[in-house]
């Protein structure tokens, strides 16, 4: 049984106010209950919904600190899935 993937990555610079903003936007998409993340490469909507999973790490190494904040949820498929037929094949033995 294969699934798709859908994925979005954005990489950039920003300062202590844009990261704000997006920060708040996260948290406003989250409480509605749809998220949409887009750059000039790509977009994603996501639909988060009941319970997440929160996922925080924060760490310090010399002159770099990182905090990564992951959320994650089980959605429903909205489509049903492909009905594959499955066959499963035994050899035949010979018999006494």
């Amino acid at each position: 049984m294969r699934q798709s993937k859908v994925s979005f990555r954005h990489h950039s610079l920003q300062n202590t106010k844009s990261i704000q903003e997006f920060l708040k936007s996260v948290a406003k998409g989250i409480d509605k209950g749809r998220l949409t993340f887009s750059d000039d490469d790509g977009e994603i909507v996501m639909e988060p919904k009941d319970l997440l999973t929160l996922k925080m790490t924060a760490s310090q190494d010399e002159t770099l600190n990182r905090l990564n904040i992951r959320i994650s949820w089980q959605s429903e498929e909205e489509k049903p899935r492909e009905q594959k037929k499955l066959t499963v094949k035994s050899g035949k033995g010979k018999g006494k």
